[in-house]
């Protein structure tokens, strides 16, 4: 059994009605427990919890302090490849957009590491179009060869693969895996994904416990929100972290809430995804998941992250581009726009001024790895 089964059964769940249903004294009830189920997160999204959003930040902060210190961690991500089969009808790597594509030799590579590492960051997300020619395992972990010389900690965020080339790459120095299932609602999946490998929607949904099991550190899941509804998408998403966090209790299951941002083509999102609501979404996260780190994007304006750090985010991303060779100034077509263009001392002394602890390395790759 696997969560897709869960999925089924969650999906015949009557949204509208409980949405509706859910009142105060539901959010109240979600606020006064320790641990809570389905029916608390149901009620921590629904609109009565938007009039109580005080108080479930009040509680958000008082669980991450406890849970997570004052501390923030920081990385960035490096884009290596932009080839992509898929044809997402939301993203600028889709393959129907003709634009040059680049991949990066290994000396491209060691470059763009040494960019990123003398700024101090020492974790790394490392990411490609989807693509098994252009960007196959192989290639993937000659990256991590070169980037254990600068980074302590490596993520990746690539196709979805099998249990074994995860190991593979587990064994390379990967310690993470960050993969979005995109969107949970399975008609508008098959919708938005019109051709490619990518319409395979449980090879996905399954990936981040293939993760879980080849033997990753971490690995962090979640909904792009504005595809679909986003009560639904973020109760999914974090019913998902929840079946993985009880069922791989060794690893550190992690959220991200990222929004619909503008790209090449010209998509417009189906559900409209305001501050407040992902104010709402994130605290809901803490609360549900209290032991969870919740990751925020560049996607984000500073405003917004600003404020955000003190209500559930655990990490953030600094000195971003979506461009492959974007650290080196020899960048191409980014996959998104960013909406928080600061480097990283400008986050640095962000966190410093709201009296967090900005964390570049909390741990040392083993020499040889145990996986």
């Amino acid at each position: 059994m696997s969560f897709y089964e869960s999925l089924m059964a969650l999906e015949q769940l009557p949204f509208t009605e409980l949405w509706k249903e859910c009142g105060p004294e539901d959010v109240k009830r979600a606020l006064a427990k320790d641990k809570l189920d389905e029916e608390d997160l149901l009620a921590l999204l629904s609109p009565a919890a938007g009039q109580h959003l005080e108080e479930m930040a009040q509680k958000a902060q008082r669980l991450t302090r406890t849970h997570f210190g004052h501390v923030m961690q920081l990385f960035t991500p490096m884009y290596v490849a932009d080839f992509c089969v898929n044809h997402c009808t939301y993203c600028s790597f889709s393959s129907i957009y003709d634009f040059p594509r680049k991949k990066l030799t290994l000396e491209e590579v060691e470059k763009e590491a040494a960019a990123i590492a003398s700024t101090g960051l020492r974790h790394i997300l490392l990411l490609t179009g989807e693509s098994r020619r252009d960007s196959p395992v192989s290639y993937v972990k000659d990256c991590v060869t070169v980037l254990r010389k600068y980074f302590s900690s490596i993520g990746i965020e690539v196709n979805p693969l099998s249990q074994e080339e995860y190991k593979e790459l587990a064994h390379a120095g990967v310690d993470g895996l960050t993969i979005y299932q995109e969107v949970y609602h399975r008609e508008t999946y098959e919708r938005l994904h019109v051709k490619g490998p990518k319409r395979n929607f449980r090879a996905r949904l399954d990936a981040p416990e293939r993760g879980c099991q080849a033997g990753f550190r971490s690995v962090n899941i979640g909904a792009l929100l504005g595809l679909y509804d986003w009560r639904q998408e973020a109760f999914m998403a974090a019913m998902h972290a929840r079946y993985l966090q009880d069922r791989y209790p060794g690893c550190e299951i992690g959220l991200s809430p990222p929004r619909f941002r503008p790209y090449l083509g010209s998509f417009n999102p189906e559900s409209d995804v305001t501050d407040r609501a992902l104010v709402q979404i994130i605290l809901a996260y803490r609360l549900f998941l209290p032991r969870s780190g919740i990751t925020l994007s560049t996607r984000e304006p500073a405003r917004l992250r600003d404020r955000l750090v003190h209500l559930g985010v655990t990490k953030m991303s600094a000195g971003v581009s979506t461009e492959v060779g974007g650290h080196t100034g020899e960048g191409g077509t980014p996959q998104f726009e960013i909406s928080d263009s600061r480097s990283v001392p400008e986050i640095r002394e962000m966190l410093y001024r709201s009296g967090l602890q900005p964390v570049f390395k909390d741990w040392d790759i083993l020499a040889e790895s145990t996986v």
